[in-house]
């Protein structure tokens, strides 16, 4: 599916996503989505479709780590 070099990482690794090394093809930032060469699309929000169909989820903060304002 790429073309650079070294090739992209299969988008499946141990049934999660491992796009760390892959580059993006195509960016919609103002819809807040990437493809990656691997065929992998992220979103903003940390989320993942992966080409078979899988979702990872968003990686959220557990609201007990967030800062607050003083």
């Amino acid at each position: 599916m790429c073309s650079h070099q070294a090739s992209c990482p299969s988008a499946e690794h141990s049934g999660r996503s491992n796009h760390s090394d892959a580059h993006i093809v195509s960016a919609h930032p103002e819809q807040g989505w990437y493809l990656l060469c691997d065929g992998t699309i992220v979103f903003d929000d940390t989320g993942a479709l992966l080409p078979d169909g899988q979702v990872v989820g968003p990686h959220r903060v557990p609201v007990e780590q967030l800062a607050i304002a003083a």
